[in-house]
């Protein structure tokens, strides 16, 4: 048994915030963000929520596949920015969209989230403990930006991204998790709950921190174009499949130079690592069910396309799976 892809939908913020609109508040330019990094344009929560974007894909992937959401019986959020420790995202979405029989739960391996949250979710469907699932990734990371340091800003966006599952008996591939924590300074996001009241008047200072995503863009650029290709080639060697029996490589959409720097080491043509960072920027673990859902829009994709998902991010993680494009 193996999970099947049978529907994808998607949800931007509604709110488009342009290179040039940044420009009015830190030192940029559209050209200089568009030649680092590829992105022209993100989209911005104002009044959404990681769980109304979250809500708002399942909806679309629920049309998409054709069933009822009382049909579901898992569902998983991945995200890193949730708007409550408790409930779970996923509870949330589960009230929201009716999907009453599904048991719920967050999942958070930053831009990882959603390769690790996709193979949880099969390996359920392995299990025969359920027969549909539902997987989103969702993040709001203008929560967590520092607006003024035009070196993060400029790259984040806030969407969700959703696919539904069913259990089938298609191709089931072996999956590939890897996580180095003793990299995790690279890629950091502090919570804004690490201290106890009880002692603030003691420690003054606990509750003067910066709380916004830090990032060592070098150390994370040169991981990236080490680490992704190198899983890719393990996770095709442990499936013995042929670089040319790829039809897409659905990278995290975290930079341009990234995905051409992969595709370029892996000597695949950059036609088979679709990117869609112009319009959304970096949405951490919504990218890649954002591009799936645009792919799939497009019908882009065809019967039996064999698809490659990687995602890396902090941890440091990273990891890639395997899809066999069964669309009904």
């Amino acid at each position: 048994m193996t999970g099947t892809i049978i529907g994808t939908g998607a949800c931007a913020a509604s709110h488009v915030m342009e290179n040039d609109d940044l420009a009015q508040f830190v030192d940029t330019s559209d050209a200089w963000i568009t030649e680092r990094t590829g992105i022209k344009r993100r989209h911005i929560a104002e009044n959404e929520t990681v769980s109304s974007l979250a809500v708002c894909a399942a909806k679309r992937a629920l049309l998409d596949a054709e069933i009822l959401a009382d049909e579901i019986g898992l569902i998983i959020v991945s995200t890193m920015t949730p708007e409550s420790i408790m409930p779970s995202t996923a509870c949330l979405v589960q009230a929201a969209i009716g999907a009453s029989n599904a048991l719920c739960f967050d999942l958070n391996a930053a831009c990882s989230g959603f390769v690790s949250a996709f193979v949880t979710a099969r390996t359920y469907l392995e299990s025969k403990i359920v027969r549909y699932a539902l997987v989103i990734g969702s993040e709001v990371l203008s929560n967590v930006v520092d607006w003024q340091d035009r070196g993060s800003c400029i790259l984040f966006g806030d969407g969700a991204g959703a696919v539904i599952l069913e259990a089938s008996k298609n191709d089931s591939w072996v999956p590939v998790l890897h996580a180095d924590g003793r990299q995790s300074q690279a890629l950091t996001l502090k919570s804004r709950h690490d201290a106890n009241w009880l002692f603030e008047k003691e420690h003054p200072d606990l509750f003067k921190r910066d709380y916004f995503i830090s990032m060592d863009g070098r150390a994370i650029f040169q991981f990236a174009v080490r680490k992704v290709p190198e899983v890719i080639d393990e996770l095709l060697e442990n499936n013995n499949l042929k670089k040319e029996e790829i039809a897409y490589y659905l990278l995290h959409q975290a930079n341009r130079r990234i995905v051409e720097a992969v595709a370029k080491r892996m000597d695949q043509p950059i036609e088979k690592f679709p990117m869609n960072l112009d319009e959304y920027g970096n949405t951490s673990s919504a990218s890649i069910p954002i591009l799936l859902d645009e792919m799939n829009q497009k019908k882009l994709l065809h019967d039996g396309d064999k698809i490659i998902i990687a995602g890396f991010g902090g941890g440091l993680t990273w990891g890639a799976d395997v899809i066999t494009w069964r669309k009904k």
